[in-house]
Parts: C-alpha cells; sequence; structure tokens
C-alpha cells in the first residue's frame, strides 16, 4: 500500500484581477506552500499585476489613443517600482505628467500640508497615481467598463442575490481586458514542460478573495473547462462568505469544485487513475485532511515527470495558513507599483510599499462582536502559531522576496502573541517593520508598546467601532472608550501610527449617539492619540450575531430565505415592543423585499453619514478641530454629551 497525496500533481495557482497593485495577495503564496510540502508541482501566476502590467505599456496605450501617457508610462512604472527615483522632482513640481481629471480634485493646500517641500518622493508617487487612474478612467469610459485598478466588474458580483446578470455577462464575447487576461492564461498553462503520457495541468485553483475578482476567475474557469482537462477549483473570502447557501447549480458551468472552510463541495469522492486509466485506488478522510491510497500502485504507474492523479476530489480539506509558510519565490515582485492614492497616512501604508502579507492566528481571539461574521471559520476557528514559528516565516519570506517589511491580515493579532513575537524578533536581532489589525484593549500597556515599537511595529489599525459605552456593550466588543483612548495613548507615546474603524447607524444608535461619538474623535485627533480614521454605515450580514438573533438587537430581518447566488448582507427594520418601527412603510411585510431606508431611524441617516465623514477627513488634516461637533451636520443635531 503506498500514501501518496499530491506526489507529482501539477497544480496552476490563479489570483484574478484585481486585488491590489503595491504587493501580491498572499492566498495562491500560502496554497503553494501547502502543496509543494505533498510533493507536487506548483506554478503561481497574480494575472492582476500581469493584466495592469500589459495595459499600462506604451504598445497598449498607443493603440487606445493615449499617445502622451504612452510616452511617459514605462518611466512612471519604473519610479513606482522604485527603479528611478531620479524622477521624482519631475512630477512633483508638476512639469512632466499631462493632468486629467483626477488633477483637478487636488487641493494645493492639503497637497503642501500633506507632503510640504521634504516629502517630494511621497508627492511625487500621488501625482504618479493620480496619472495612473486617470488612464484607468479613460479605459473604463472607452476602452472595457469592465475595468479598475483594484477591482474587476465589481458592479456584477457585489450583493449579487442571483447569478442572472453575471451569468449573461460571462455568455456575451469577451472584452479587450477579458482577452489579454487569457492570452496570459494560456500562456503560463503551456508553460509547463510536458511529458508523453501526460499533456496538461491537473488542477487549477482559483482564489477569489473579493466581489471584484469573481467575473476574472469566472472567465478563467470557463477558458480552463473548454480548453483543458484540469479540475478547476475556486475559493477564497468572497466565496467562503457569499457561498454558503449557494443553489444555482450553473456555477459548475465554470469550476469543477468550490472550497468552503478548506473543504471541497460540488463533487464525487474521487478516484486515482493510472496512465492506462486504470482505477488504482480511492479517496479516504483522516483527521480532516485527505489521504489517497493507492492499493497495489507501482512506479510505472506514475508518470516520472507529473502526476496521473486525476481526481477532481484531491484533497477535500486544507490545513490552517499557520501551519504553512507561504512561498512568494514565483511571483514577478519587481512589476508590483508602489501607489499613493491618498494622502491619509494609513491608507498610504495599505497602498504603498511591497509588503510581505502572512497571518500571525487564525481567525479573532475574541470572535464576539455582533456585528461581526463570528460563525464563519475565518473568524471563529482561532488558533495561534508558537511565536518561534512565526518568526521563522517572517525569515524564510524575507529570504524569498528581499523584503523586510510585514503586513500581518489577521482579523484581530492576539497581544499574548504579538508580545512573544516582538521577543524573539529582538532574540534573532532582526531589522524589520511590521503591522497588522489589533483590538484597542488593556493589554496594550506602555510596556508593551514601547516593546513592540522596539520590535518594528509602525502602525495598526483597529475598531473604535460605534464610540459609545452602552453600544459597545450591546454589540460585546469587549472594551470601553476609556479602555480605547488609553490603549491608543500608549500607541502613540510608543511612536505607533494609530488608525481606527468606526461604524454608525447599528440598531437602536440615536442621533444623540452619533454626535456624541464624533465628540469622542475630535477629542482622540486634538490629543494627537490617532493619526487616521474611517467611518462606514452597520451593515446586518447573516452571518454575524446580530443577523443570526437580530431581535436581541432591537432589529429584524425582512426575509429569512436565502438568495440562490450570494448571500451576505440583509435588509433589516428596528422593532420596539416586538413590533415593526414604522407599520405603514411597505416593507413591513416580512415577504417583500427591500433596501435598507431611511426610514429605519426618526433622524437623515445619509446625512449623519456625510457628516461623519467629512469632520474626520478634516481632524486629519488637521483642520477644524477646535469648531464645534454640531456645525459639520446639515441637520438640527443635539449638543454633544461625551
Amino acid at each position: 500500500m503506498l500514501v501518496v497525496r499530491y506526489l507529482y500533481m501539477r497544480i496552476l495557482l490563479i489570483t484574478p484581477p484585481l486585488t491590489q497593485l503595491n504587493t501580491p495577495y498572499p492566498a495562491t503564496a500560502y496554497l503553494k506552500g501547502y502543496y509543494m510540502a505533498q510533493g507536487a508541482e506548483v506554478r503561481q501566476v497574480d494575472l492582476g499585476i500581469e493584466v495592469a502590467d500589459r495595459v499600462l505599456s506604451r504598445e497598449f496605450l498607443a493603440g487606445i489613443g493615449l499617445e502622451e501617457q504612452a510616452r511617459l508610462i514605462e518611466p512612471v512604472k519604473r519610479f513606482l517600482r522604485g527603479q528611478d527615483d531620479t524622477l521624482g522632482p519631475r512630477i512633483a513640481n508638476r512639469s512632466l505628467l499631462p493632468e486629467g481629471k483626477r488633477f483637478e480634485q487636488l487641493d494645493e493646500d492639503n497637497l503642501e500640508w500633506s507632503f510640504g517641500v521634504s516629502g517630494t518622493t511621497d508627492k511625487a508617487m500621488h501625482l504618479a497615481t493620480l496619472f495612473i487612474e486617470d488612464i484607468a478612467d479613460y479605459i473604463r469610459e472607452h476602452v472595457d467598463p469592465h475595468f479598475d485598478l483594484v477591482r474587476y466588474a465589481e458592479y456584477l458580483s457585489n450583493d449579487a442575490p442571483t447569478f442572472d446578470p453575471l451569468y449573461n455577462e460571462l455568455q456575451q464575447v469577451p472584452s479587450v481586458i477579458d482577452r489579454m487576461m487569457l492570452e496570459i492564461l494560456e500562456k503560463e498553462c503551456k508553460e509547463y514542460k510536458e511529458c508523453e503520457e501526460c499533456k496538461t495541468i491537473d488542477k487549477v485553483c482559483i482564489t477569489v478573495p473579493f466581489p471584484g475578482c469573481l467575473y476574472g476567475a469566472l472567465r478563467c474557469g470557463q477558458w480552463l473547462k473548454a480548453h483543458t482537462s484540469a479540475t478547476v477549483e475556486i475559493g477564497g473570502g468572497f466565496p467562503n462568505t457569499e457561498w454558503r447557501q449557494l443553489s444555482d447549480q450553473r456555477i459548475y458551468e465554470f469550476c469543477d469544485e468550490i472550497v468552503i472552510d478548506g473543504e471541497i463541495k460540488g463533487s464525487e469522492r474521487g478516484v486515482i487513475k493510472g496512465s492506462d486509466g486504470e482505477v488504482k485506488g480511492t479517496i479516504q478522510f483522516e483527521d480532516n485532511i485527505a489521504d489517497s491510497i493507492a492499493d497495489n500502485m507501482s512506479d510505472k504507474d506514475i508518470c516520472p515527470s507529473h502526476s496521473s492523479l486525476t481526481s477532481p476530489s484531491l484533497p477535500p480539506h486544507y490545513p490552517l495558513p499557520t501551519e504553512i509558510c507561504p512561498d512568494f519565490s514565483d511571483l514577478p515582485l519587481e512589476k508590483y507599483l508602489s501607489l499613493t492614492e491618498m494622502t491619509n497616512p494609513m491608507h498610504r501604508l495599505w497602498s504603498q510599499g511591497r509588503w510581505n502579507k502572512m497571518v500571525m492566528a487564525h481567525g479573532c481571539y475574541w470572535h464576539r462582536c455582533a456585528f461581526c461574521d463570528t460563525s464563519l471559520d475565518y473568524i471563529g476557528n482561532y488558533h495561534a502559531p508558537k511565536a518561534t514559528t512565526v518568526v521563522d516565516h517572517m525569515e524564510r519570506i524575507m529570504e524569498q522576496t528581499h523584503r523586510t517589511g510585514f503586513h500581518f491580515v489577521d482579523e484581530a493579532l492576539p497581544p499574548k502573541l504579538l508580545k512573544e513575537v516582538a521577543e524573539e524578533i529582538l532574540r534573532r536581532g532582526l531589522a524589520v517593520s511590521f503591522w497588522g489589525n489589533i483590538r484597542f484593549e488593556k493589554a496594550y500597556t506602555a510596556e508593551l508598546c514601547d516593546l513592540l515599537a522596539e520590535a518594528g511595529m509602525v502602525a495598526v489599525s483597529g475598531g473604535l467601532e460605534v464610540a459609545s459605552d452602552r453600544l459597545l456593550k450591546l454589540i460585546d466588543k469587549g472594551v470601553t472608550i476609556a479602555q480605547t483612548v488609553e490603549a491608543c495613548r500608549h500607541l502613540r507615546d510608543a511612536g505607533i501610527m494609530v488608525h481606527t474603524y468606526l461604524m454608525y447607524g447599528f440598531p437602536t444608535e440615536t442621533l444623540q449617539e452619533s454626535v456624541d461619538a464624533l465628540e469622542t474623535v475630535r477629542r482622540m485627533f486634538d490629543e494627537g492619540i490617532v493619526q487616521s480614521a474611517f467611518w462606514h454605515r452597520y451593515a446586518m450580514t447573516c452571518h454575524s450575531p446580530s443577523g443570526l438573533n437580530p431581535e436581541k438587537y432591537g432589529a429584524r430581518r425582512v426575509t429569512l430565505e436565502p438568495n440562490p447566488f450570494c448571500n451576505n448582507e440583509v435588509d433589516w427594520m428596528p422593532i420596539e415592543n416586538g413590533k415593526w418601527k414604522n407599520e405603514n412603510y411597505p416593507g413591513a411585510d416580512a415577504n417583500s423585499q427591500f433596501s435598507t431606508l431611511n426610514s429605519q431611524f426618526n433622524y437623515d441617516i445619509e446625512a449623519v453619514g456625510a457628516a461623519l465623514r467629512l469632520a474626520t477627513y478634516n481632524y486629519m488634516n488637521g483642520l477644524g478641530l477646535d469648531q464645534p461637533v454640531r456645525s459639520w451636520f446639515p441637520i438640527r443635531v443635539p449638543k454633544p454629551r461625551v
């Protein structure tokens, strides 16, 4: 009896357009690390950066009538890749680049405040990014309506209850950008050296982290199923969130398998075949990891250059990413573009620089917040490795990428493990920089923050959320405003930049609480304990505690029936004493479909959201901090009580 997992299999891993252009999304790197450990031959391709590189080329831009942009695009790309810094002064003094609509939005005073005289390179990056965005706008308006720099045909996938619009678009002739993407995919497939016995790749895994990647993923799957015999597998954050109740079987016209929580859905238990087509064994399952057991299989049954394992069901479960060291080694790291889309300091971290993305711990150690998808595996299933394992992986990644900066993409970095990792970094004498998402809690003492800064932490992001102690308790955030302020103060004092997420429109939230929340934010900016912030409107999801048990939070879902395609955000209405808050509103019929509207609240929620964002934007730029918070609102609001 011979135990085989992926021995000799040929696997292609794909990130479809588009995620971000400054650094690789890490999903395929983790999959590569796993499959290579199983004995497979693995290649990975980031179609996002490959498509962007072709679109942003002299040949393509000249072909669509952008002659001046075509002349400058190659030098600008070299500058944004850090390959020619000497171009910075010419871009910064605005004597080189043609300026389109994006430049019309520039505020000269804000530009100088953000970058000054000494920030020539950062200022030039921002202006070069506007140049690239102008090109993207032109392509979207005149060449391909699907195109965008960080998403592709997202409007067809975002909150899509049915597959029909996306499916119908996929029946159309591929667009110019589609054809470009498929040409790159075909080239990647052909670059696998073929042997006489085996003529194709065995398996193609396509990650779909965001809705802006789904259209490209399905186009790729469509082509692969028509032109190869490979098993096509789709997984990632989007299907794990949106497709848990998928019932539209047309999706299998574009893939063979869907991976949810590491488990394969949509295919029968597979078999192992030899090169002669004879069945050699079946799949068996042990401890959530599939072992392919091939009885009486000899070496001659397996092609020496790659696998004859053709089952579409190998294996049905993947290990947690904390158990795997990602492998970025075959990605074209020299092609990524360091963009500065916004002057916001935290947004610049996200889009500027080629950070090594990796996971410190799987899931969230708290996993109780009412607004969060805590019922899903990638949040609720918490697992922390040893600190030595984390730092081992960091060292191996630095060898692959020759970069020492890390963005930990955890739901929330656990303070205990974070402390141990920092101590291990210092013990090994490593010079690294890192940042990630945290929970603002009392664990972040002055001593811990000093230790983290010494080890290389440069920034954190975290949720202050509703900025109301009543609501923080209601959503089970596990922190108070006072604890958050204290943690932010310690981080600031240690020299660590702080960004906070904020939320408005949670069930039962009053206008007074929204005004008080802005006053809290104003004080934090005024004291300098946060440098960046962002407001978003609360969305009820079917995987969150507030979506699973909305009555507990003073709300009721309009319908419990799942959509045939995507299921995540759900419609809801407030209730009072067990009744709809607005009985006369048509949406009070629990069987009706409608969008969440202002009638949920007894005040103009959209006007409140606009005011919160406008005020916070000014606070980030050091403006309006001495202005009463009530003055930001276009509607009459009460005085803050904070």
